[in-house]
């Protein structure tokens, strides 16, 4: 018996993706390209959807040639359905339609967080773990809990990875801003900012502007950047403690693009450690969005009979917890 092999297409925001995965948990292909702004600018919606639609054939050509297939032998097609950019979302959908229905294929939507979420359980076995899912669209702490995945806290404004960017802009360094950050703060020391827990929530754009009034004022870059580092990392190590303690669970998965920042990891480590939790984070080359994601999301929920109904292609507001899942 042959293996199902899935497709899936990944355009939420800056990257155009695709990914090849077997059942089997095998990744046969991750082709990306992504979209880059001009110093100072953050994502231009329909500069990102140019973008994704001059690639898309090149990339899904890569991604079919590495592993010697066609259309033809790819059993499942998924694509983000959301949360994201309309105009980005819609070039990856319309795509995996086109497709779908010219080779007559199981066509999937899937949701973008759970895929975040489902390629970091698979690359590193965490079991029933807390979920931290930290990106530039989202910043929220989640777990399963019968039959869904839940949203224990979340930002009250911009995600974590969009208040890197916003500040980043501020210093005057180019994008992504988060690794920049990251890498001035190395040579920083701590200024004062704000810091704004609310019950399980957080909020990010007070400290933004904090910052940004502080450097006006002469504060050294890499100092900003070192407290917002520390400000923002030490409130989201709170609230993800608080989730722990309430769920009672053993596991912590760090998800999303931001999961590669090594202070960031550091912290929710160390907590770890204190609480006697296992702690796991996605690899760097999986934590960013990719195609991967999203055919190993699809194919699971074709497995599992889950495959969400949607009543439009793109769901650009879609939340995890809207998802009925299962528990992998």
């Amino acid at each position: 018996m042959s293996k199902l092999i899935c497709l899936g297409i990944e355009s939420t925001a800056h990257t155009f993706s695709i990914g090849i995965v077997t059942e089997n948990e095998e990744i046969l292909a991750d082709e990306k390209s992504t979209y880059k702004p001009s110093l100072g600018k953050g994502i231009v919606p329909h500069e990102a959807r140019d973008h994704h639609e001059k690639v898309k054939k090149k990339i899904l050509e890569e991604a079919l040639r590495k592993v010697n297939l066609n259309l033809e032998n790819i059993d499942i097609i998924s694509y983000s359905a959301g949360p994201g950019l309309p105009p980005s979302l819609l070039v990856g959908a319309n795509f995996a339609l086109e497709f779908a229905n010219k080779y007559r294929k199981t066509l999937i939507p899937v949701n973008h967080p759970c895929a975040h979420i489902e390629i970091g359980k698979l690359k590193t076995n965490a079991k029933d773990p807390v979920l931290v899912y930290l990106s530039g669209g989202n910043t929220q702490i989640i777990a399963y809990a019968e039959g869904y995945y839940r949203i224990f806290g979340e930002t009250e404004d911009m995600p974590i990875g969009n208040a890197l960017d916003v500040a980043a802009r501020k210093l005057g360094l180019p994008m992504p801003g988060g690794p920049e950050i990251e890498k001035l703060a190395k040579k920083g020391k701590y200024v004062e900012l704000p810091y704004i827990v609310k019950g399980m929530d957080l909020s990010f754009s007070g400290i933004v502007t904090a910052a940004g009034e502080k450097f006006k004022r002469g504060a050294r870059p890499e100092d900003i950047a070192y407290s917002i580092q520390e400000t923002c990392f030490a409130m989201l190590t709170e609230v993800t403690e608080r989730a722990l303690a309430h769920t009672g669970k053993e596991d912590v998965l760090l998800v999303g693009g931001v999961a590669a920042n090594k202070r960031l990891q550091e912290m929710l480590r160390t907590m770890c450690q204190e609480r006697g939790a296992n702690f796991f984070v996605v690899p760097q080359v999986y934590s960013g969005d990719c195609g991967s994601m999203i055919a190993w999301t699809g194919l699971l929920a074709y497995k599992h009979k889950k495959i969400p109904k949607i009543k439009d292609k793109i769901l650009p507001k879609w939340r995890i917890d809207q998802v009925p899942w299962f528990q992998t």
